[in-house]
């Protein structure tokens, strides 16, 4: 136990270090004049964090249910259940109202550090290992390419960075058969936080599930529909802001339609290393040592043939969804 908590610890460490390092080097709010809150960030969800201080605080005009700022009177649930519903949405209101932007980044990072412990907790669960070695594997996750690209400016989003690493220890759950009330509320509070990036991070996890029991000679049908039922009923205990948030954006003003085009490989390739930035390709890259040492896996002839070709294959499988 006291090494888990020291190997959490230090991944929550490493990551915040690091976001605040490259912001502070970058000169970029709030170490530097260029300002982060650019786009989507400073028209959206910095004014939605203030109206979420202001409800808590009991100065906003309306409630939960009603925006009566927004025109002349607009459904809050559902924008509360896209942008604000994360059990770290409400920390905002600790700081002054009129540094709403100094809280939104603090609440950014501390998501990215939750979310290294997270991963880290996974990993010193599921096989054995130096402590700190977890830790720094559990950063690298936290500071992938997408959270630093992505992520750093749509703090909602790294929800599901949270969220991937919680489900797939539900997953462990469902395979032991364990906690069965616990992990219904896990799943409930990953889809609460944020559920487009939840729904994801549930496909991963079930894919990770799947690999999981088909390596351990464990597989069977009532496992399967256990973590069904699991996810299922987690699911419907959010549904009370789910619901709202799919009609709400039923109704809303339809947004741009692209058929998806899939990116160079060269430009694929080149995101798997660091320091490399677009919109364009997906954010593929951890560190380069990372992706480097998960390949080495289908050569270690000390693993069994079963757990090296799955793991292996399923990891193609994702890097080649990205271009389908």
């Amino acid at each position: 136990m006291p090494n888990t908590t020291r190997s959490l610890s230090l991944a929550a460490l490493l990551t915040a270090a690091a976001v605040c390092a490259g912001d502070a080097v970058a000169r970029v709010f709030p170490f530097g004049p260029r300002h982060r809150a650019v786009n989507d960030l400073a028209n959206q969800f910095v004014p939605f964090h203030a109206h979420l201080w202001d409800l808590l605080r009991g100065r906003a005009d309306g409630g939960l249910l009603l925006d009566w700022r927004a025109g002349w009177g607009t459904s809050f649930l559902p924008d509360y259940g896209t942008y604000l519903s994360s059990p770290f949405a409400p920390l905002v209101a600790l700081l002054p109202r009129t540094d709403i932007e100094y809280a939104v980044y603090a609440v950014t990072v501390l998501k990215t550090a939750v979310a290294a412990a997270a991963m880290t907790f996974l990993l010193r669960r599921l096989g054995p290992g130096a402590w700190w070695w977890a830790a720094v594997l559990g950063a690298a996750y936290a500071l992938c390419g997408w959270s630093l690209a992505e992520g750093t400016y749509n703090p909602m989003w790294l929800d599901g960075l949270i969220a991937f690493p919680l489900l797939c220890l539900v997953g462990e759950w469902v395979r032991e058969g364990r906690r069965p009330l616990l992990g219904p509320l896990v799943v409930a509070v990953c889809w609460l936080a944020n559920f487009y990036t939840a729904y994801m991070a549930t496909l991963g996890a079930a894919l990770v599930l799947l690999v999981r029991l088909a390596t351990t000679d464990a597989f069977r049908w009532r496992t399967v529909a256990r973590a069904v039922a699991t996810t299922a009923i987690g699911i419907g205990l959010a549904a009370p802001v789910l619901v709202p948030v799919f009609l709400g954006s039923r109704h809303a003003y339809p947004g741009v339609v692209r058929e998806f085009d899939p990116a160079a490989g060269t430009d694929v390739l080149a995101r798997l290393l660091p320091a490399t930035y677009t919109f364009a390709t997906p954010a593929a890259f951890v560190c380069t040592a990372v992706p480097l040492l998960a390949g080495t896996l289908l050569f270690r002839r000390d693993v069994p043939g079963r757990e090296r070709w799955l793991w292996t294959a399923l990891c193609a499988a994702v890097a080649l969804s990205m271009q389908w």
